[in-house]
């Protein structure tokens, strides 16, 4: 089974305006409903893949209740704990010329509802594969990432981490089986400006050294590299069409790695297929669909 873990899932409300005016009452053009967090996006485009998951996190109130109504279905299974206070948070996308994001806190999570969470984690078992993306909500201890870990660090479980600075770094002694920094990311961990592929192939191993298995690089406009684990440098492009979304794209990449991966175990395929799942979020209004993937699959060299 494939688990992936939302800590802070969310509806994002995305409203389109001809333009924003501080200060007035503005009036809308369109709206659009999306259920977000980096895990739930993952399990998502997993379903459109035809693989199941569990997605595993804290929901809270009616927007929880929403969340895990709107994205149960025969691939999803939810299994969410349920906060006692608050509701899940609601993240605002203005879109008018520029973008602007308000991005909710969202409810409190106590140590009791977290060990929770944990005694879920336990029952994750060999052969299994968990998810951990996204950043930390500030009402939850640092070391929550490694907390998870630890409960598995002696099982056979592939361990995917999509996370920045010190939550990346402090997963890398429970060796994951990938982590996907983007170019900017993997610049700041080593503090130094990264262009050239040599660049980043360089430091890529570096993580390796410290831990990760692969290591799978967004590059933006420049498409993607994986350094695999036997040191092998794989290379994806972009295809060309119009951008309308980049939120997800991510996550996206990372589901098509991990179901590329499982059906055939090569990694430029698992590569290839999530190059294009993160297309075809991007070319969407909402994440890759089945439809869009397949034909983006024609597209992609």
């Amino acid at each position: 089974m494939i688990y992936t873990v939302t800590l802070n899932p969310s509806i994002d409300y995305i409203v389109h305006l001809d333009k924003l005016d501080m200060g007035i009452t503005n009036r809308t053009t369109s709206e659009e409903y999306y259920y977000g967090g980096k895990g739930i996006n993952v399990s998502c485009v997993l379903a459109e893949l035809d693989l199941d998951s569990t997605a595993l996190g804290f929901i809270a109130g009616f927007t929880g209740e929403a969340i895990e109504k709107g994205i149960r279905n025969d691939k999803i299974v939810t299994d969410f704990i349920k906060l006692e206070n608050g509701n899940s948070r609601i993240n605002i996308k203005i879109k008018a010329g520029e973008e602007t994001e308000i991005n909710c806190q969202g409810p409190y999570i106590n140590s009791n509802e977290l060990k929770r969470l944990l005694n879920k984690i336990d029952r994750i078992t060999n052969g299994d594969t968990i998810v951990i993306a996204g950043n930390i909500p500030n009402t939850m201890p640092d070391d929550v990432y490694e907390k998870i870990l630890e409960r598995i660090k002696d099982k056979d479980v592939r361990i995917i981490v999509d996370a920045t600075n010190a939550l990346l770094l402090n997963s890398l002694k429970y060796k994951p089986f990938l982590i996907k920094p983007n170019r900017q990311e993997l610049s700041e961990i080593f503090g130094t400006e990264i262009e050239s592929e040599d660049d980043i192939k360089k430091y890529a191993i570096k993580l390796q050294e410290m831990g990760a298995k692969n290591v799978l690089i967004s590059l933006g406009k420049d498409g993607a590299m994986l350094i695999d684990e036997f040191g092998n440098r794989h290379k994806a492009g972009v295809i060309n069409e119009k951008v309308i979304n980049t939120v997800g794209s991510g996550d996206s990449m990372v589901a098509g790695f991990i179901a590329g991966y499982e059906k055939t175990g090569d990694y430029q395929y698992a590569l290839k297929l999530g190059s294009v799942c993160g297309n075809a979020t991007a070319f969407l209004s909402g994440l890759a669909t089945k439809e869009k993937i397949n034909e983006l699959l024609t597209k992609f060299k």
